[in-house]
Parts: C-alpha cells; sequence; structure tokens
C-alpha cells in the first residue's frame, strides 16, 4: 500500500506528521555527518558554507526529501567537500562518503536501544515515531551505499578502482542519476533493497516490538 493510498484522511495525516520530522533528522544528520567528518580530517569548505549544521533549511533538496518520504529512498543538498585539505585523499574520501550513511545508522542504533530502555516509547504516537526514524534512516543509509554515482557508495568505489577502470566509471558518472531515477520509477531498485533493508531494520526494531 502506496504513502497516498488512503491520501486525505486523518490516518494519512498522522502517517505524514510522523514522517516529515524523520525525513528532515535523517537528511540533515546525514550531510552533517559528511562535514563533520570532513572538517576532522583539515577541509573547513562545509563550515565557511554554512553547512556544518542540523538545519535541515541548510540541506533541503525538495525532490530528495519527497522520494525519502514517498519511496524510502531519497538525498539531500550535497555537502561540499574540497579534497585538496586532505593528508591522504584516497583515504579520507573513502571515509567522508561512508560518514552520512554511518550517522543514519547510528540514528537506527539509537531508537532501538531507546526502546529497549525506554518502556513509553513502544506506546501510542511516539513509538510510531521511533518506527519511522528507524526505518528511514535504515534505508537512506543503505540507498546511499549503492555505488552509482552521485551515491556516497560510488565515492568509495572510485577510490578502489584501478586506473584502467576509471574511464567506465566516469562514464558512468554521466548518467548515474539517470540510471537511479529509472532504477526507483520502474520498482526494481525497491525490490532489490527492500529485502536488505527490511532485514536491517526489523533486527534493529527488535526492542520496538510491541
Amino acid at each position: 500500500m502506496g504513502f497516498f493510498s488512503d491520501f486525505g484522511s486523518p490516518v494519512w495525516l498522522i502517517r505524514f506528521l510522523l514522517s516529515l520530522p524523520a525525513v528532515l533528522w535523517a537528511l540533515s544528520f546525514h550531510e552533517f555527518c559528511h562535514g563533520w567528518v570532513a572538517y576532522k580530517l583539515g577541509d573547513r569548505t562545509a563550515a565557511y558554507e554554512g553547512r556544518l549544521s542540523l538545519n535541515p533549511l541548510h540541506h533541503f533538496d525538495l525532490v530528495g526529501s519527497i522520494m525519502l518520504l514517498v519511496v524510502g529512498f531519497g538525498w539531500a543538498k550535497p555537502v561540499p567537500i574540497n579534497s585538496r585539505y586532505f593528508k591522504n585523499p584516497r583515504r579520507d574520501i573513502a571515509i567522508v562518503s561512508v560518514a552520512g550513511a554511518a550517522g543514519n545508522f547510528l540514528t537506527a542504533i539509537v531508537c532501538g536501544l531507546a526502546a529497549g530502555l525506554i518502556p513509553s516509547v513502544k506506546s501510542g504516537a511516539l513509538g510510531l515515531f521511533m518506527i519511522n526514524m528507524l526505518y528511514i534512516n535504515v534505508g537512506l543509509g543503505v540507498f546511499n551505499l549503492i555505488p552509482i554515482p552521485p551515491l556516497d557508495g560510488s565515492k568509495v568505489l572510485a577510490v578502489m578502482l584501478p586506473p584502467s577502470m576509471m574511464r567506465g566509471f566516469f562514464f558512468l558518472e554521466r548518467y548515474g542519476m539517470i540510471i537511479i531515477l529509472v532504477l526507483v520509477f520502474t520498482r526494481i531498485l525497491p525490490m532489490m533493497m527492500s529485502p536488505i533493508v527490511m532485514t536491517v531494520a526489523r533486527l534493529l526494531a527488535r526492542p520496538l516490538a510491541f
């Protein structure tokens, strides 16, 4: 059943209100983690441009937010990174790239742990909100680790590829977003990702089980 299947009903409104803050947090914290790790590794570009922030308005991308809300996979406005400031560019680019997904998985872990430690989390709207937080963050984290440009997984792949394969990678980079959108709207990507997301989320959601 799609997100808009009961559009306009009280149930839809409740689901929307519980999902929206989870989406804003997932996207904002994802980009903040990129910028913060880059800052720690010597690149202050994100800080200079005001992107080292948890304010959703600093990271908001309309299409990416709608995608995350509707299909569970989305993106925010990328944090600017300048690898010239890194001491070890190949290694540091990979570290910065996985930092966003790591932040999302950390959020999901905290949600699961909080549910286990605070019994009241399991009840009513708070429990539903925590489940939304957990699933949305896992979905965003897994999605961004896919090695298709411009997703974070592609940056990790790029630093691992031998020079002989970089030409093919640059070709893929030109059409990466088109490929991603086609895979999403043909439901190929959701069908491939859903088992992974559900497995990880259910593992972390065990404390939330009623």
